[in-house]
């Protein structure tokens, strides 16, 4: 049971890369919105589903991790970084390649810098202070995503199937 919990707080061993551990982990989160792009129209609410599970599978996780690593929010844990990555590309259509790769870029920007209130959000505890400073850098990246998407692009340069 130890090795699987560990499994998943890494993302199948992705947390457990010696240097920049959530970065690597974040393409957890790629890999499982790749997926889910072939679902079509109904992205936004697989990606909503695959976040919810994650999130709730999460929680009691990093809490198991926070013991075993002895501190608060070990590095290697990084079901959260998935879990804010999903909320970042949740889209009305699924996503392109270039719109995985920037959702990917901003929500590592919102995560390591953390404005507020996402470093706030660590101080919650728990496993929910572990994931909810995720979720949130997840919410700007979505904003940033939507804005660049009204602004700087053709629709057919964000979606896999085309149109707004």
């Amino acid at each position: 049971m130890e090795r699987l919990k560990l499994l998943a707080s890494t993302a199948l061993g992705l947390g457990l890369v010696p240097v920049a551990p959530g970065t690597f982990g974040t393409l957890a989160g790629v890999a499982i919105a790749w997926g889910l792009s072939f679902t079509g129209a109904g992205f936004p609410l697989w990606v909503g589903v695959a976040a919810v599970l994650l999130y709730v599978v999460g929680r009691p996780l990093a809490r198991w991790a926070e013991r075993r690593a002895g501190n608060g929010d070990p590095g290697w844990f990084v079901l959260d970084e998935v879990v804010g990555y999903l909320v970042c590309i949740a889209w009305t259509t699924p996503p392109s390649p270039i719109a995985l790769l920037a959702a990917f870029v901003l929500f590592r920007a919102f995560d390591i810098f953390k404005p507020p209130p996402v470093r706030r959000l660590e101080a919650v505890g728990g496993g929910d202070g572990v994931l909810l400073d995720d979720v949130m850098a997840g919410v700007y990246g979505l904003a940033c995503m939507a804005v660049l998407r009204a602004t700087l692009l053709e629709p057919s340069q964000w979606t896999v199937v085309g149109g707004a």
